[in-house]
């Protein structure tokens, strides 16, 4: 029997119509319904989800911050991390992107320049500098609620 060989599915409406697909065929059509459904589940399940942020130009999720442990190591984009300065990693925004992020429990924001990637714990969209976590008071708690707003997309 060939690798790709033919595969005989029967209708679930009459029982009568038979369709014969090439196995290859129904590999993509499998694919394909996985993908679809893979979409539709994340914008249900996440809503305005992060991986859309910088196409709605806002988003609301969890934040954390990243410190010492990093402090002078090569980001993504090349430069050394300085955790003095308002920097931030995000997943997909172009490096140079400036984001405002504001702690809606304190109402304080701070605007920061994407030069990292991540975050990569949990289900943040963003991973502040020391220095900018300080301004939106989320250095005690370590994580918490934010909005992001892009403000220019570098490109």
């Amino acid at each position: 029997m060939s690798r790709h060989s033919l595969i005989t599915l029967r209708s679930t409406t009459d029982g009568l119509d038979t369709t014969a697909w090439d196995s290859r065929e129904l590999v993509k059509l499998k694919l394909t319904v996985a993908v679809g459904a893979a979409l539709i589940f994340s914008t249900f399940h996440f809503g305005s989800s992060e991986a859309f942020a910088h196409d709605s130009r806002a988003t609301v999720g969890e934040a954390s911050w990243y410190g010492g442990k990093f402090h002078g190591r090569t980001t993504a984009n090349g430069e050394r991390y300085d955790m003095n300065q308002l920097t931030a990693a995000h997943r997909t925004l172009p490096f140079g992107s400036r984001v405002r992020v504001t702690n809606p429990a304190t109402k304080e924001s701070v605007v920061v320049r994407i030069n990292d990637r991540g975050p990569y714990a949990g289900n943040r969209v963003i991973d502040l500098s020391r220095a900018a976590a300080k301004a939106v008071r989320i250095i005690g708690p370590g994580v918490a609620p934010v909005r992001l707003e892009v403000l220019t997309e570098a490109g």
